[in-house]
């Protein structure tokens, strides 16, 4: 046996002597084999989870606070090289070694250099199973305290690792946002900035905001075309802060559609839903998407992939998707969880499918979890069931039992309902219009408004909106019109200021304004059925505003703006030229394939009425008429009379002299319906129609004329042909007896097939100057034989 050479056994007595003197400098310059790899080259020949965790057991007493980190980091991406079925978090979490690497960080993390820090929070949180993890509060306390020298890529990172604890209002997220606004001049890394504006969005102001917006504009060239998460990271901020800004999100969704064949279900699924919340239309995009998401539907057997794919694919997929989304859900739905069973019901309402045995079975998870559910979901559940015309009583009694426990548990338990709700509604009234009466920033006021409807509000927080959206008028410019534009298109409440003044900075702030902000800016006027005092320069300048996008504007803007000039009399010829060609039809076609079948409807039934306006009031252009089959179908589901017009009938009857010289429900060339029609000959007697007259109840007669031969036709010299319609309140403006863009047109198009038009508000018809039968008769002579032609 070989002696131990002197000089060695001198060295290790020495170190021995070192260790028993300087503990602490033995701890720092740990004696190790001179063969040994270096501990982080071992660390990276780990191919599993295992091997991490034997390495970790020999050699937790030597490993430095920056191999602690190491490790951390290969067990993540060990975890990420996972598919999710095959991830184990919990048993990382659980095993005793990580148990040790846990306690080695708690012991290190002061000595760790600040990436190092951030990256062991970040690994830990996705690990953590308490909710209170002491070492994740000692990082962030640590970070907090080394904040202001983080770069903005590690500034980033930490406030992800804060936005996964939901402290997004939290004083630590607004030193961050305060350091990003310091920093915003000289930032230049849009990858880490755009996370950051996602987390700090909840606390900035629109000042703020608007900044970001500008500074993403600027650097946005800097970033590759393939950067996806940076362009979805910049639409969840928009999202997020409700601002649907046309140039930020097209350069967005241009990335989008440059690289969709990257793109996963994940992807797919949040970049509709943020298209959806901002109501942001891309028909490109939908269609790659629904192509991709298609390919998808043999590959999701796990009911978490499958409802994502249910979701995301069901409001825009075909009837054959549909009826395979459907049949595969059915075979899965008694697997779903609460949340899955509620996200599939409201996809099923956006798909308007009324698939009574889809909904049994996702109604049937849905009662196992009701106590579960939050009252905002218990509401949801409502409306949607409400609206699939779902019909359970034991359903409905469990539901209205929650709802009714949280109003009394939220209102102390008052007595009586009825009362409480009353003084509810009063309170919320009062805290209303004190809100809006001391708004001092149009900016906070536009933030309410998008998520409002203007239809939805009571008479008097309407008036007293419309009046703070007035004292704010000045503040109205090309950021803000479109929204203003849109939501007074909602209300039906008919502001001349606030219109003349959206007109006024269209005209004057045209070039600043987004091409596409022009259909809602046009809205109003044609909804409420109002010209601007200058109503050609406003229009005509809207118009040559967007004439060089008519060929990238999604089809159905397109027919919708045509319907909004139509009934405001303006005729454009490049616009009609752009939707009445082939080429652009068969766009349309493949677009209405993947609306909502109530929204294919609404586009079908528009782009008729400008067909129809056009025919009529622009003779000229020669477009053909192509909707008679479309009409005979859409009129197959129009019923007979009510029971006021039955009783209008017979008074008509009455004063004409007879139910033969009195039609009701008629059908007119381009199938405009008429309530009442009757003929009065050159002395005004009425002229009896024959015995092919309507009866009570029938369905309507079809068109009394060809399309081509119109004005007078079949009717004796002198004799006219008198159209007699009673508006309801949705043909009037809500604050005034003003007509409304449709129906102002239907009296113009009317007019020109030879019609008298008569029209006669339920206002006036149900006022008590005409509360007796007798007034009511004496009312329609004067109408009728008489100079009055309207009561409006």
């Amino acid at each position: 046996m070989k002696k131990t050479p002197v000089f060695l056994e001198s060295l290790v007595t020495n170190m021995l002597r070192l260790r028993a003197i300087c503990p602490f400098s033995w701890r720092v310059f740990q004696f190790r084999p001179i063969s040994c790899e270096p501990l982080i080259i071992q660390m990276n020949k780990c191919t599993d989870e295992e091997q991490m965790f034997g390495f970790i057991e020999r050699n937790k007493a030597i490993l430095s606070e920056k191999q602690v980190g190491c490790a951390f980091d290969m067990l993540w991406k060990l975890q990420k090289q996972k598919t999710s079925l095959l991830k184990n978090a919990e048993y990382v979490r659980d095993h005793p070694q990580f148990l040790t690497l846990h306690n080695l960080a708690t012991n290190k993390f002061k000595l760790m250099n600040d990436d190092t820090l951030v990256n062991v929070l970040y690994v830990t949180q996705q690990f953590a199973g308490e909710a209170h993890d002491p070492l994740v509060e000692a990082l962030v306390t640590e970070a907090w305290r080394r904040l202001e020298r983080f770069d903005i890529k590690l500034l980033s990172e930490f406030s992800s690792c804060l936005a996964d604890q939901h402290l997004y209002f939290s004083p630590l997220m607004g030193k961050i946002a305060d350091i990003v606004h310091r920093n915003l001049e000289t930032t230049q890394d849009l990858s880490s900035l755009s996370v950051l504006m996602v987390n700090i969005s909840s606390l900035i102001s629109r000042h703020f905001q608007q900044q970001l917006v500008n500074k993403t504009e600027l650097l946005f060239d800097t970033i590759d075309s393939s950067e996806v998460n940076v362009a979805k990271s910049i639409a969840k901020f928009l999202r997020n802060v409700r601002y649907r800004y046309q140039p930020l999100l097209e350069r967005c969704n241009n990335v989008f559609l440059s690289n969709v064949d990257h793109l996963d279900l994940d992807s797919i699924s949040k970049i509709l839903s943020v298209y959806k919340f901002l109501q942001f239309n891309s028909f490109e995009f939908i269609i790659m998407a629904k192509k991709k998401l298609t390919e998808m539907i043999p590959l999701c057997n796990h009911p978490a992939s499958f409802v994502k794919l249910f979701v995301a694919l069901g409001p825009i997929a075909g009837p054959e998707e549909k009826k395979q989304l459907k049949s595969t859900m059915l075979l899965m739905s008694e697997d779903l969880t609460g949340e899955q069973a509620l996200a599939v019901l409201g996809a099923m309402g956006d798909m308007e499918s009324r698939n009574s045995c889809l909904i049994k079975r996702v109604t049937s998870v849905l009662h196992k979890h009701l106590d579960g559910y939050k009252p905002l979901e218990l509401l949801k559940i409502t409306q949607e069931l409400t609206f699939l015309h779902f019909q359970r009583k034991e359903f409905f009694a469990k539901l209205r039992e929650l709802l009714l426990r949280w109003i009394q548990h939220d209102h102390m338990y008052l007595d009586n309902m009825t009362a409480k709700q009353l003084k509810l509604l009063q309170k919320l009234d009062h805290y209303g219009r004190q809100r809006l009466q001391h708004s001092n920033s149009l900016d906070l006021l536009r933030k309410e408004l998008k998520s409002l409807k203007g239809n939805t509000f009571p008479e008097s927080l309407l008036e007293e909106m419309i009046a703070t959206l007035q004292h704010f008028m000045d503040d109205i410019n090309y950021i803000n019109v479109g929204e203003i534009a849109s939501f007074i298109s909602s209300t039906d409440y008919l502001s001349t200021l606030l219109l003349d003044r959206i007109a006024s900075v269209a005209v004057q702030q045209i070039e600043k304004i987004h091409p596409f902000t022009i259909p809602a800016i046009i809205r109003p006027f044609s909804v409420l059925n109002y010209d601007p005092p200058q109503r050609d320069e406003f229009l005509g300048t809207c118009v040559q505003h967007l004439n060089s996008y008519l060929g990238i504007l999604d089809p159905f803007i397109l027919v919708f703006l045509g319907f909004s000039l139509a009934t405001l009399e303006y005729f454009p010829e490049d616009l009609l030229k752009a939707i009445f060609n082939i080429k652009f039809l068969a766009r349309l076609d493949s677009q209405l394939e993947i609306l909502s079948p109530s929204r294919s409807a609404r586009v079908q039934f528009h782009l008729m009425e400008l067909n129809r306006s056009v025919c009529l009031e622009c003779p000229e252009f020669q477009i053909p008429w192509f909707h008679d089959r479309f009409c005979q179908q859409y009129n197959k589901g129009i019923g007979g009379m009510d029971g006021t017009q039955q009783q209008i009938f017979k008074m008509l009857a009455e004063v004409l002299g007879g139910i033969n010289c009195v039609k009701a429900s008629v059908l007119t060339p381009y199938y405009h319906k008429v309530d009442f029609e009757c003929i009065l000959d050159k002395r005004k007697k009425p002229l009896p129609y024959g015995s092919h007259n309507i009866a009570l109840g029938q369905l309507p007669e079809m068109p009394w004329e060809s399309n081509i031969e119109i004005v007078g036709s079949r009717l004796p010299p002198g004799a006219e042909r008198i159209a007699l319609e009673f508006l309801d309140s949705k043909a009037l403006c809500r604050n005034i007896p003003h007509m409304k863009g449709k129906s102002a047109m239907k009296k113009r198009h009317l007019e020109i097939l030879g019609y008298r038009v008569i029209q006669i508000s339920q206002f006036e018809w149900n006022s008590m100057a005409l509360s007796t039968k007798d007034a009511r008769m004496d009312y329609l002579r004067e109408c009728i034989f008489g100079e009055v032609k309207s009561c409006l």
